[in-house]
């Protein structure tokens, strides 16, 4: 099954064969409108490019799915950048790929590659994490349990968001959906059932080098 994901932090791809130049640009979008508004700039910067193909993603489930070639052939730039896309397992962005003309005919063989590259570069390039399920959870305990309820974070993979010490201590963790049963059974258990568990929300959210990043 392939992973849901999502872009972090869009990256510039290049590609060049026989003198023709391919740059290509992702970026994040929420909607059609949003995608068309960015075409039409870049389509702006570029206005000395002979192409600027695209391909676009929208919906949870990817269900709006556009793309152009922009004047080269049928089938050889637009549907090659959105099979890399469909490839990623990322929804909600754009790839265009601005392509400077080197003189030389490359052949449909030669321009499918040449968008495939250069689109697949921008991805090489970029920050993607793969897209999770949490909840956040407020536990409030006596400090004697700290120890105990940090080894229990730890052992399952859980992410500490904030921790406030007073009277006592309120952790704020990040608890996956698929372990958040298990993390309640074990704090009860180390905790004669003595601390409280609060789910205060559900929240999509990646990992980026040991960070949590939930802006997705």
């Amino acid at each position: 099954m392939k992973k849901n994901m999502a872009l972090i932090t869009p990256g510039v791809g290049e590609y060049e064969e026989k003198k023709s130049k391919f740059i290509a640009h992702i970026k994040k979008v929420e909607s059609e409108e949003e995608a068309n508004e960015y075409i039409a700039a870049m389509k702006k910067e570029y206005w000395d490019a002979r192409h600027n193909c695209y391909a676009y993603v929208i919906g949870d489930k990817n269900e709006i799915q556009r793309f152009s070639d922009d004047g080269e052939p049928s089938g050889t730039a637009g549907k090659p950048i959105l099979d890399v896309l469909n490839g990623s397992g990322l929804n909600n962005v754009i790839i265009i790929v601005t392509r400077y003309f080197g003189g030389v005919l490359l052949g449909t063989g030669g321009l499918v590659r040449a968008y495939q590259k250069s689109s697949q570069d921008a991805l090489d390039k970029s920050i993607i994490v793969e897209k999770k399920s949490g909840n956040v959870a407020l536990l409030k305990a006596d400090y004697g349990y700290v120890g105990k309820l940090q080894y229990i974070a730890a052992n399952l993979g859980i992410h500490q968001l904030d921790a406030k010490y007073g009277e006592n201590v309120v952790f704020k963790y990040l608890v996956p959906v698929e372990v958040y049963d298990k993390f309640k059974e074990n704090v009860d258990e180390a905790t004669s059932a003595t601390v409280e568990i609060e789910n205060t929300a559900t929240i999509s959210y990646g990992i980026d080098n040991g960070s949590v990043i939930t802006e997705l």
